[in-house]
């Protein structure tokens, strides 16, 4: 979690001025955690703080606010018709492109009272900009810090067809995702793309393997056979986090036979898991794409609870 900059920039570039709001701080439960937030705009808005009354009222709220920026609590109880119980604190923000342009590009401190900056918040930005130590959002001596949000994962998607256009619609909203797609021409894709997502159009794509990080993920799905075939080759010719071929166990069976045929081994060919998604919940594009988004996020929430147990 952190501040996606990128998505405020595109927000203020389609919208005009918009105003962010965050969850500063809470005690006890709350429908989101510190550093969540949603974006404002006069007749919409995007994100979420949790929802209910809380996230209602605030939206309102940002759409009529005239100060720059300011600091508000709310306790979450009965008169809110949220059962949570808690309180948060919560930091809005009207943004146009010129504060957006002020931005710094690692961890975003801000006073929330007009405050000098205190040592703790120098010494988290020194931590930041030196030591790459990003911290935790927080609000700390009367200022909001937060770490500027960059995608940890690459997440190339190799085709345009239904499937693929599933799969960028369900993981594009998602943070952690910076999302490349290719395919064999500009008419493969939907006239709109998520903002987020790289299009990359390419008579030949298996010729763009190479230039993918080693330490990203695939999903090869393309409307070729021939094609998807060559993308595992060069996949396994190169090195990857993850791979994974759209088929069935028949066409995963003639892929094993032929990629042993080029000299890969069967622990080599293994690295590749098809087929992708759950067969149990059917073959609709949209039912495989959940199934893949519940594969590929799995091993990042088992991290998670390791880190909760060892705490």
């Amino acid at each position: 979690m952190g501040f996606d900059r990128e998505a405020l920039r595109e927000a203020v570039k389609t919208h005009g001025k918009v105003t962010r709001v965050v969850i500063a701080a809470i005690k006890g439960s709350s429908p989101r955690e510190v550093g969540a937030a949603m974006m404002v705009w006069k007749d919409g808005q995007s994100g979420t703080i949790g929802g209910g009354t809380l996230e209602y009222q605030a939206a309102e709220a940002a759409r009529s606010q005239t100060m720059p920026s300011r600091l508000t609590h709310h306790a979450l109880g009965p008169d809110m018709g949220q059962c949570c119980g808690g309180a948060v604190s919560l930091f809005s923000e009207v943004y146009d492109q010129k504060a957006i342009d002020a931005l710094d590009d690692t961890l975003i401190a801000r006073p929330t009272a007009g405050e000098d900056m205190p040592l703790s918040v120098k010494r988290l930005l020194a931590a930041a900009r030196g030591q790459g130590i990003a911290p935790e959002p927080q609000l700390v001596d009367g200022w909001m810090v937060e770490p500027v949000h960059k995608p940890t994962r690459n997440l190339w998607i190799w085709g345009a067809g239904h499937v693929g256009r599933a799969l960028v619609d369900v993981l594009s909203p998602l943070p952690d995702f910076a999302i490349t797609w290719v395919d064999t021409g500009p008419a493969r894709f939907p006239n709109s793309v998520p903002a987020g997502v790289t299009t990359v159009p390419t008579a030949k794509p298996a010729e763009l393997v190479r230039h993918a990080p080693p330490d990203a993920e695939h999903l090869v799905l393309t409307y070729s056979h021939n094609l998807d075939l060559e993308l595992c080759n060069r996949l396994l010719s190169h090195d990857f986090r993850f791979a994974g071929l759209i088929g069935s166990a028949t066409k995963w069976a003639r892929f094993r036979s032929r990629l042993a045929a080029f000299g890969y081994s069967p622990e080599r060919i293994s690295r590749i898991t098809c087929p992708i998604g759950d067969p149990s919940l059917g073959k609709h594009p949209q039912m495989i794409a959940v199934g893949v988004a519940a594969h590929l996020l799995r091993p990042a929430r088992q991290n998670d609870l390791k880190k909760d147990l060892s705490a």
